[in-house]
């Protein structure tokens, strides 16, 4: 796998299967196929998961939702204890380019889920934005935030 901006994991495990290299989904708990893109997905996951405690029972992958009426799929979802949509990820392959197009399909995405937080990543670069809804724009995060964190702005937005 290449060496992607995120912790060393030596954790991940990879079989050969019929179609190629497989790679165990942790969210999923089961082997999908080890495309480029899937492997920033998983990345994305256990970095989720391990560094910023999100709890792997509130995340979704590749979960499908109604944009304009046209069926999409979502890279990840991570949801609050109630079910609600704190964060998507929007997960490409190293070799795309982060470009405005990457910026727009996930803010399509959100049109549907209304999420507070998203998350852009090829493996290589990350971009987190908080939806600041008073001004109707988006804020460009220093890091990612931990679940704690979502969860908490989340209540703070409810008072």
């Amino acid at each position: 796998m290449p060496l992607f901006n995120f912790p060393d994991y030596s954790s991940f495990r990879i079989r050969q299967g019929e179609a190629g290299a497989e790679i165990f989904d942790i969210v999923r708990k089961k082997f999908v196929r080890l495309t480029p893109e899937e492997s920033v997905r998983q990345h994305v996951l256990l970095y989720l998961i391990t560094e910023k405690k999100f709890p792997a029972s509130l995340i979704g992958v590749e979960k499908e939702l109604l944009v304009a009426g046209i069926k999409k799929r979502t890279d990840v979802v991570v949801y609050s204890a109630q079910a609600e949509p704190l964060l998507i990820a929007e997960c490409k392959s190293p070799d795309v380019r982060l470009t405005q197009s990457a910026f727009d399909q996930a803010a399509r995405y959100n049109l549907s889920l209304r999420v507070s937080y998203f998350l852009i990543t090829n493996g290589l670069s990350h971009f987190c934005c908080r939806l600041n809804s008073a001004e109707k724009k988006y804020e460009f995060l220093q890091a990612i935030p931990a679940y704690s964190e979502l969860v908490s702005a989340k209540n703070m937005a409810k008072v």
